[in-house]
């Protein structure tokens, strides 16, 4: 049965030659390298944790083993997942692109119109992935756990309660998740604050004024809300980004080289596959496959804040 297609078009003139989708979410965690990415698993990658007591002692003549040290591991393995729509080209006959389908009944999809899908099919996934990142579960189909469903069930992770978060409290809450960062992690130079967009949104408001923490009213270099044009964002010292596929009221603060992304080929989340069935079976239907794999870990959860 091939996937339901629904074409509402009018002619009004000559095509613009481009079809316009709707803003997606861009894959913001991996495309700004914010968490390590590990390709080339095939099916699963150990990751080693080590932690030791308190190593110096006093000195003595004799050698006096009386430290400890504990190896853990966690598992990284990335779940497949596929695309799989089936398009029939007679339903493309009756739209004005019908000639760029060719005149002959052995004819293919419009042109520009299997460019934009495999655009928006890659685009798609990367909006899926981004979501799956921070909050998929495993659960539903189409979705793997993400590192909020991880960091609720891990006793070890620091968990901060929190609140809606708007521009008149978010520096406060902010800084309740910088307050429960552990010492050993402070200072840290990849030391991340991880936030959803509308936390984002409320911080750069609040940076222009618009808080309720003696801001100043004029906000940064007296510009108000205009003074924000994707600077880096920073608190306290410490970054902050903007992750899409955060919860809206969720932050994390963690080490970026403490969370990890696995996947087999990078290039597979990057490929769509149009197959024209004619010449195999007959018909007059286009099959577009995509196949990849996808998962997240996390090293040490004591080394983890979620603010939720």
């Amino acid at each position: 049965m091939a996937t339901t297609t629904s074409i509402t078009t009018t002619y009004a003139g000559e095509f613009a030659g481009k079809y316009i989708a709707a803003a997606l979410l861009s894959g913001t965690t991996l495309d700004k390298g914010l968490i390590e990415i590990k390709p080339n698993v095939k099916y699963k990658e150990v990751i080693k944790k080590i932690a030791t007591n308190d190593i110096v002692k006093n000195a003595a003549c004799d050698f006096d083993p009386t430290s400890t040290l504990t190896l853990t591991e966690r598992i990284l393995q990335p779940e497949e997942f596929q695309v799989n729509l089936q398009l029939c080209k007679k339903d493309f006959r009756s739209d004005w692109e019908a000639v760029q389908m060719g005149y002959s009944v052995y004819d293919n999809l419009p042109p520009s119109f299997t460019d934009f899908l495999l655009a928006h099919v890659a685009e798609k996934v990367a909006q899926r992935i981004e979501t799956n990142i921070w909050a998929g579960a495993n659960a539903t189909a189409g979705q793997f756990d993400g590192f909020t469903t991880l960091f609720a069930a891990d006793g070890d992770v620091v968990d901060v309660v929190g609140t809606s978060v708007t521009a008149a409290n978010v520096i406060t809450e902010m800084g309740k998740v910088v307050d429960a960062i552990p010492s050993a992690l402070y200072g840290k130079e990849d030391l991340t604050i991880y936030c959803s967009q509308k936390i984002a949104k409320a911080y750069v408001r609040a940076l222009g004024g618009f808080g309720a923490s003696g801001l100043g009213a004029a906000g940064v270099d007296q510009k108000g809300t205009m003074w924000y044009g994707d600077q880096p964002l920073y608190f306290d010292g410490i970054r902050v980004a903007m992750v899409n596929g955060m919860p809206s009221d969720d932050m994390v603060a963690a080490q970026s080289s403490n969370l990890y992304f696995g996947t087999g080929l990078l290039s597979d989340s990057n490929e769509v596959k149009v197959l024209d069935m004619g010449d195999l079976d007959g018909s007059q239907n286009v099959r577009v496959i995509m196949r990849f794999t996808a998962g997240i870990q996390y090293g040490f959860g004591s080394e983890v804040v979620y603010y939720t």
